[in-house]
């Protein structure tokens, strides 16, 4: 270990002397620059632009740190590390894109929602559907994960892969990981892209065929895929693939659902599916239990009390009854999969009226409402899964898990609007 330790110190200092040197050329040239390279509104352009020449050789030094990190925990050879991600570039343009909205921005759920559950999207949607059809209705009977749920993330991520994202992961990675916009949780934000950084080089490594740990060794690795690997499109925030998953998820919970050894989140709808069906049922699907119920108009005050924005069961239905923001009769609650005991929250989605006034409608959120909040940490995200997914034939009530082939058939009827009972405000937007 003492040797491994130092041929890694060894090859990280060549690394250094090489990074340095390159910098030092960078910042002289860019001195000799008068004219500033005016920006573009091109996606390709942006893709393209770097950031100064000093961020770029701090960033260089962060990086550097973790690819020695990773090379001694994992045992693989640093050289290759340091080749796979020489290139790597901060992005101006991603640090604007993940800034807060501004003080004076008001959420709002009814334009959210009409963002994602509109013609195109459900058009899309049927058709993704009628196109996967067979295999939606095994993975639906394997995971318990109904059907009109996946197609409803998979649109709402990507419209099932046509935007799935222009930026080359490493670089996305990269510049949130070690220069991340001055906000308040920045420390936080940072270390979760260096987790996933990290997180995209062992998916890289072993996408490639190298092991974990390597012993040393890149004997059996294909750098050429390696490479590739690091330099796949993502979105602004490093999500990859139909249904948006980050390294960490990818690592964790996709699945090769088409079964040819290989999992593509980019070009194989069956991986798509069969790994958000397992993200969902890894993360708390319940069979046969509804994702939210609108509140009573007589329980709005009581609900309005007891919304504190965070997404946890802390309630009993019994509660929610007692307190009038249920009733006995609603969704079926006592005929299948909710019982007097589940748990749930108060979920709450505000929106400006037509006279610029807040509003908000209030959701009860049980169990499979926050499983979805787990896909994607926003009230509006998971209530526009949930309305999606109606539009698609998906019947939000209580029931009782069956074991007949499931319900996964192209809906016949669905329409082009959401179903009858809810409408919705918002809570938090996004994560990555």
């Amino acid at each position: 270990m003492l040797n491994t330790q130092k041929s890694n110190i060894n090859t990280n200092t060549l690394g250094m002397n090489f990074r340095i040197s390159y910098l030092l050329i960078a910042l002289a040239l860019a001195g000799c620059s008068s004219t500033p390279t005016q920006p573009t509104q091109s996606q390709q352009s942006i893709v393209n632009q770097t950031d100064d020449a000093v961020t770029e050789a701090r960033v260089s030094q962060n990086l550097s740190e973790l690819l020695g990190q990773v090379s001694q925990t994992q045992e693989i050879p640093l050289q290759a590390l340091e080749m796979g991600l020489l290139d790597a570039k901060t992005i101006p343009s991603i640090r604007k894109l993940v800034l807060p909205p501004s003080g004076t921005f008001k959420k709002n759920w009814l334009a959210y929602r009409k963002r994602f559950i509109e013609p195109v999207r459900l058009k899309a949607g049927r058709a993704f559907w009628e196109q996967n059809q067979a295999y939606l209705s095994q993975v639906e009977q394997d995971s318990g994960v109904p059907a009109e749920i996946i197609v409803a993330i998979i649109g709402i991520e990507t419209i099932y892969g046509r935007q799935t994202g222009n930026f080359r992961v490493k670089d996305v990675l990269s510049t949130l990981a070690f220069s991340y916009p001055d906000t308040p949780n920045k420390s936080a934000r940072e270390q979760l892209f260096k987790d996933q950084l990290k997180e995209l080089i062992l998916m890289c490594w072993t996408e490639a065929g190298g092991k974990l740990p390597s012993k040393n060794s890149s004997q059996g690795v294909n750098s050429a895929r390696f490479s590739a690997c690091l330099n796949q499109n993502s979105s602004y925030a490093g999500a990859i693939g139909l249904p948006q998953f980050m390294p960490s998820s990818i690592r964790s919970f996709a699945v090769d659902g088409d079964g040819d050894g290989h999992i593509d989140l980019k070009q194989s709808p069956k991986d798509a599916i069969a790994s958000v069906a397992n993200f969902m049922k890894k993360h708390g699907w319940q069979t046969g239990m509804p994702i939210s119920f609108p509140v009573q108009a007589n329980g709005i005050a009581q609900a309005k009390a007891l919304a504190d924005g965070e997404p946890q069961l802390k309630f009993t239905v019994q509660d929610l009854i007692e307190k009038g923001i249920l009733t006995k009769q609603q969704g079926d609650l006592q005929s299948g999969g909710v019982e007097p005991q589940s748990k749930a929250f108060i979920v709450d989605l505000p929106y400006p009226d037509k006279d610029g006034s807040d509003q908000v409608q209030y959701f009860v959120g049980l169990n499979n409402f926050l499983t979805i909040v787990q896909y994607n940490r926003s009230y509006f995200y998971a209530q526009s899964v949930a309305e999606f997914a109606e539009a698609l034939g998906y019947k939000n009530q209580s029931v009782v898990p069956v074991e007949s082939p499931s319900k996964a058939s192209v809906p016949k009827t669905a329409t082009e609007k959401s179903k009858p009972k809810k409408t919705n405000a918002k809570k938090k937007v996004k994560s990555s």
